[in-house]
């Protein structure tokens, strides 16, 4: 075996554990959260951000910087493209 080929089924182990290290720690589905943390954004969420929806409370102001990533990603995706296509029409 090559170098290359150890480095290649080296990098797929470690990747391959985490996968099934990732999968047997998965929170069971419809299982109760034992944080609380639902419980808490239930009762808390309009008192500490005054919105009415507690969706709209946890997308916007307890994750709002994780929101504000995810739209960063999805316009520099969208201005990527638009780029590549004014360039294939010329």
């Amino acid at each position: 075996m090559s170098r290359r080929d150890i480095t290649a089924v080296l990098s797929f182990s470690i990747v391959a554990i985490f996968f099934i290290f990732g999968a047997l720690m998965i929170h069971p589905f419809g299982a109760p959260d034992e944080t609380g943390m639902d419980d808490n954004i239930i009762t808390n969420a309009q008192t500490e951000t005054g919105a009415n929806n507690a969706v709209t409370s946890v997308v916007f102001d307890y994750r709002g910087l994780d929101t504000l990533g995810e739209t960063t990603i999805l316009f520099t995706a969208v201005a990527a493209i638009i780029m590549i296509f004014r360039r294939l029409n010329k």
